[in-house]
């Protein structure tokens, strides 16, 4: 099932182009990992599915992502977009992702709160569920929002750099979990790190303006001649390490 499909979709900043004529769709239980240089359009996809930015062209979501007047998208954004100098707790960050069902005026319930503390209780920061957030470790920060994220039951899981000023002890444990999720809802996870999630997604999309996905967690020169995208490998270990070029069209290469 087609959970989200774009068609000609352009983003435009004062008169910059960032995204031109994207076509991409995201199908239930995808995993995909979204790569590209900085400033390449990799947040402005995300934005753009999420509503957050004006787009042109068309973005259409599955009746299925729809419940109680919310869409199920959960999203993680780069802890350095959250105000950790805001007064709330671990617990209300968590319970915030409920705002989309309940609203800002609403009660939360008793099973609300104790969706909340089954989660913190899960992703090993139930200890800190009472402390502000300006008191927590980057790495803790990352787990209320992914638990925050999840809340709500999503169909589709959208992280941005969820491993940025994190160790590597939560980036494995994180990369566990999403593999977990991943069996009842579709990820779309950016990153710049592709040698390291190319052994967790299933598929990536290379963002320049322009989007390309590739059909498979590791890319061979073979193929990606398919879709004129050149390529350099080098390799890392038992994890390949993948660095991409220009594409053609994106102005760097022609």
């Amino acid at each position: 099932m087609k959970l989200i499909t774009l068609h000609n979709v352009s983003v435009a900043y004062e008169g910059y182009e960032a995204l031109q004529q994207v076509n991409l769709e995201i199908d239930e239980y995808d995993f995909i990992g979204v790569i590209g240089p900085n400033g390449g359009g990799k947040t402005s996809l995300v934005k753009a599915i999420l509503g957050t930015i004006p787009h042109s062209g068309e973005i259409r979501f599955a009746p299925e992502l729809f419940a109680h007047g919310e869409r199920l998208i959960g999203y993680m954004p780069q802890i350095s977009d959250f105000d950790r100098a805001f007064p709330i707790s671990v617990h209300e960050v968590v319970l915030s992702g409920l705002q989309g069902r309940r609203g800002f005026r609403h009660r939360y319930t008793k099973e609300d709160k104790k969706r909340v503390d089954e989660l913190l209780e899960q992703y090993g920061i139930a200890r800190i569920a009472h402390r502000p957030i300006g008191e927590i470790s980057g790495g803790q920060m990352q787990r209320a929002l992914l638990c925050r994220a999840i809340i709500s039951e999503p169909k589709l899981l959208i992280l941005d750099e969820p491993t940025n000023f994190v160790d590597n002890q939560f980036e494995h444990e994180l990369y566990h979990a999403l593999q977990a999720l991943n069996e009842r809802m579709a990820i779309v996870m950016i990153s710049h790190d592709l040698g390291t999630i190319s052994s967790v997604v299933k598929e990536i999309v290379c963002v320049n303006r322009t989007v390309h996905r590739h059909h498979s967690n590791i890319i061979t020169p073979e193929q990606l001649a398919n879709y004129n995208c050149p390529i350099q490998l080098l390799s890392h270990g038992h994890v390949p390490h993948t660095v991409l070029e220009h594409h053609p069209g994106d102005g760097c290469c022609e």
